[in-house]
């Protein structure tokens, strides 16, 4: 795709409590596999940054499914508290206007 889309596009950003990094990424891994197989999701990066903030990319094909994604109940509670534990402060979300999309997705085992 190279040209602009109605597609919902965020970056969520935290600071994890020391300590809980491989909890949180076990956690995100398998809401974000729940979320993109059962409610519709376009997927979601995870990155750490130099600046010891942890950074997600997601989509969703509109704000729309995001929002109805969510609503539902958890995809997996267990997960989500995991997930909660780790965050020590979550930074505001970050809403991106699709323009120009370039990337490739990564082969299944790359990362």
């Amino acid at each position: 795709m190279s040209h602009a889309s109605s597609a919902f596009c965020a970056i969520y950003r935290w600071r994890l409590r020391p300590g809980s990094e491989e909890t949180f990424v076990q956690a995100w891994s398998r809401i974000t596999q729940l979320l993109l197989t059962e409610r519709g999701s376009l997927g979601s990066r995870l990155h750490r940054g130099p600046d010891d903030i942890w950074y997600s990319y997601t989509q969703w094909p509109s704000a729309t499914a995001k929002a109805e994604g969510l609503a539902r109940s958890s995809v997996d509670p267990e997960a989500w508290a995991q997930l909660r534990e780790s965050i020590a402060e979550s930074l505001p979300e970050l809403v991106l206007e699709p323009i120009s999309d370039f990337l490739v997705p990564l082969q299944h085992g790359e990362a």
